[in-house]
């Protein structure tokens, strides 16, 4: 299963920043402050992306029943069911 990029439910605003960070499997402060950096030195250029991002970007399936099914629906490989383990409703 390809990775998927998806708002993060962990979110200050739209969840852009953290959904971005748990794709690369690193820390949302770093990616927030990453795009504050890019907004400032783009003269709001950043903020212009976030909103395309936020429009654009999916939510992450919340209910474990579609989260299961989209599972099943594509074969996942080790690294991917140890990172999607997280995301899992116990």
């Amino acid at each position: 299963m390809a990775k998927r990029l998806y708002k993060s439910q962990e979110k200050k605003l739209c969840g852009v920043c953290a959904g971005i960070a748990e794709y690369f499997n690193i820390d949302p402060t770093i990616v927030r402050l990453i795009w504050v950096v890019i907004t400032c030195a783009s003269v709001g250029g950043g903020l212009v992306a976030y909103v395309i991002c936020a429009l654009i970007m999916p939510d992450r399936p919340s209910s474990s029943s579609d989260w299961n099914n989209m599972k099943r629906a594509n074969d996942t490989s080790d690294e991917d069911r140890e990172f999607n383990s997280h995301f899992e409703k116990k």
